[in-house]
């Protein structure tokens, strides 16, 4: 399925020169607007095919941020992509793609007592499992692309595996995670008595704790 891709507001369009030498200048990545690399990243595992604005594979997680700034001052959506494994089109879209598989990928570090890992997006799981082997872990959501799909490509998707009867989706397995709002700051997500952050988080945070608390009748009468 093909679709055409429209201007955005502002005037931005696929493979937008203005656009791609501004992040050029700005960020420390690639910035990929040629025709051969928006038709690459137009595609996923699934059958959709949308031709995004362009592409940015940032080196580090402060070129991420500029990029994404720079998107919101220009009026561009972003989509964050990992190894394009999706089948249902999450990865494709009219958007400025944000590609972290290539350099935010490593594994930061491990706990083996507390059995638990600190991970940037881009790492693959597979990698993750053969980082985590000697130490005697396995991530246990072993979705069927283990050999492409990112870790922050999974937590997007909560996705789930052959084991996720025993050992659940990713809900179940992620502790907390760092990540950049669509105004660039820099929030954790992650248990809610840790109840640390700018206002707008802890605004946000109290906000669904007051929907929860309107609709938890409803939610321990139909869920699951």
């Amino acid at each position: 399925m093909n679709a055409p891709s429209p201007a955005r507001p502002g005037g931005t369009h696929p493979g937008d020169t203005a656009l791609a030498a501004r992040l050029r200048r700005e960020i420390d990545g690639e910035v990929l607007f040629d025709a051969a690399s928006r038709g690459r990243y137009s595609t996923d595992a699934s059958i959709y095919q949308i031709e995004p604005l362009g592409v940015v594979i940032p080196r580090t997680e402060e070129a991420a941020r500029t990029a994404l700034a720079i998107a919101m001052g220009e009026r561009v959506p972003v989509l964050p992509r990992g190894a394009g494994s999706s089948q249902c089109g999450q990865t494709v879209g009219a958007a400025l793609v944000i590609d972290d598989s290539k350099y935010l990928n490593r594994l930061l570090e491990v706990d083996a007592a507390e059995r638990r890992a600190v991970v940037q997006p881009g790492v693959v799981l597979d990698a993750l499992n053969a980082q985590l082997r000697p130490h005697g872990l396995w991530f246990p959501v072993d979705v069927s692309t283990s050999a492409q799909a990112t870790l922050g490509g999974m937590a997007g998707n909560n996705s789930c595996g052959s084991r996720s009867i025993a050992y659940g989706n990713m809900v179940h397995n992620v502790l907390a995670i760092d990540a950049l709002t669509a105004a660039g700051e820099r929030w954790r997500f992650g248990p809610l008595h840790e109840r640390a952050g700018p206002p707008a988080y802890l605004e946000l945070v109290q906000r669904l704790g007051a929907l929860y608390e309107r609709e938890k009748a409803e939610i321990a009468a139909r869920f699951p």
